[in-house]
């Protein structure tokens, strides 16, 4: 334990910026957890980290039978958008929307995107502000979807995120918030967890959802266990290791699922989700282990470097047999 016990004096001497908690798990123990704000029981806004627990609830959905497959159209969901005819958004599926790799011009890295998330917010609709974004094209330096590995083009769109939550509204007929307490909270033992809520009064799945550092761990430990909970199959297996497997190349470290972000991490495999700050919640499958970092390096343009570090030269050390 001797990078974890390293990892006290990092984290009171400020190395690693406005951390706020550090917890690991391994084989079903909690090895190491520390608070800097001296607050266990805090609910942590992990900002975009809340789009993997919207995959989580898009398999439970579908295993519900709520959902029919990924390949399920998304505008028949929505029928009261009048949008003029595009045959690019009329095959627009959900599998687009979890992969991020729509026909939608949608990009929150590129300020002039039109569907960069900022000029989302403003609006009152954000179901319509999504459907109404034009169709994303490729200029010649860009690679198209048929040239790239898994024959899609990634573009990060909180949007298309937000139009997955209502979607999945929907498809419940009730508000994620009470699906998602019922069907995954409540049977993790999670009592507590706020959600954002939009404009139009349904629950917001573009971050923001509050939990505690130990309940990120349970999520975090869901998967690590296929979906499995004191016994009980809370996710489906198949749909934990399907949205954990690639289906979009981001860069050449990383790679992207349904939702979950796919890199390794000091040579390690990881599956996480992240969240503005530097925020995770790391899955190490070969190591049998979870680890999650909440941090308030909001504004910090290193906040994912300093988190990397942290995982890096403390946490990944220590967890190498």
């Amino acid at each position: 334990m001797e990078s974890l016990d390293a990892l006290d004096t990092a984290l009171s001497g400020g190395r690693y910026g406005e951390i706020t908690s550090v917890v690991v798990g391994r084989s079903g123990d909690v090895i190491y957890e520390r608070y800097l704000d001296q607050r266990p029981e805090a609910l942590r806004n992990t900002r975009s980290a809340t789009k993997s627990v919207a995959s989580m609830l898009t398999g439970i959905a579908l295993d519900r039978g709520l959902l029919g497959s990924v390949d399920d159209r998304v505008l028949p969901f929505f029928p009261e958008v009048a949008l003029a005819p595009h045959p690019a958004k009329e095959r627009l599926t959900v599998e687009d929307l979890l992969t991020m790799s729509s026909c939608l011009e949608c990009d929150d890295s590129n300020d002039y995107s039109a569907g960069n998330e900022e000029r989302m917010y403003p609006r009152e609709d954000w179901v319509r502000f999504a459907l109404s974004l034009p169709v994303r094209g490729f200029a010649s330096w860009v690679t198209r979807p048929e040239d790239s590995p898994y024959g899609r083009s990634f573009s990060y769109c909180t949007a298309g995120v937000v139009l997955l939550g209502a979607l999945l509204e929907r498809a419940a007929g009730e508000s994620l918030t009470e699906f998602a307490m019922r069907e995954l909270f409540a049977p993790l033992d999670i009592d507590r967890a706020e959600w954002p809520v939009a404009p139009l009064g349904h629950t917001s799945t573009a971050g923001g959802l509050l939990l505690s550092s130990r309940s990120l761990l349970a999520l975090g430990t869901l998967y690590l266990d296929s979906g499995v909970y004191d016994g009980r199959q809370v996710v489906p297996e198949p749909w934990v290791r399907t949205s954990t497997s690639a289906h979009v190349r981001i860069d050449e470290q990383t790679e992207y699922g349904y939702l979950w972000w796919l890199r390794c991490v000091a040579g390690v495999p990881s599956v996480y989700m992240t969240g503005m700050g530097g925020n995770r919640v790391h899955v190490f499958p070969d190591l049998d282990a979870v680890a999650v970092v909440t941090s308030e390096n909001f504004g910090r343009r290193d906040a994912h470097a300093l988190t990397d570090a942290l995982l890096e030269e403390h946490v990944v050390p220590d967890l190498r047999p």
